[in-house]
């Protein structure tokens, strides 16, 4: 594949975990929801990663990691940051969640809404930049 080919599937990877994120959401499936928001961020990076880079991104779901490596860091502003560390801790806590009553009560459907729209709004953003 080359680099181009690499993008899209990071994209199409992306999308589908965008889809997954609000069918979780729908069905109140919060611990998922921000596990999978945490899963467009990173794949959306890794695209961009290769579009700027041309080569492999690391093997890492460290989203500022990526960011800085792929130097989206000099075109990202301060919301996506944001996201950032917000969905940053959801990558662990939902896979590994040791206290699951009480991340799930600090994940509401408020909140939940708000990671999934900041989230598609970064997907979207990110597929306008690297056409």
């Amino acid at each position: 594949m080359d680099y181009k080919e690499k993008i899209d599937y990071w994209l199409d990877m992306a999308d589908y975990d965008l889809l997954s994120a609000k069918a979780m959401l729908d069905a109140k499936r919060f611990l998922y929801v921000g596990f999978l928001c945490h899963q467009v961020a990173e794949k959306c990076l890794k695209a961009y990663f290769w579009h700027t880079r041309e080569s492999e991104p690391p093997f890492t779901h460290n989203l500022l990691l990526l960011a800085e490596q792929s130097k989206f860091n000099d075109k990202a502003d301060g919301k996506h940051f944001s996201l950032f560390d917000q969905l940053m801790p959801l990558n662990i806590q939902a896979r590994y969640p040791e206290d699951k009553e009480l991340l799930l009560k600090a994940l509401t459907l408020k909140r939940c809404e708000s990671f999934y729209q900041d989230t598609e709004e970064f997907y979207k953003w990110i597929k306008i930049s690297l056409k």
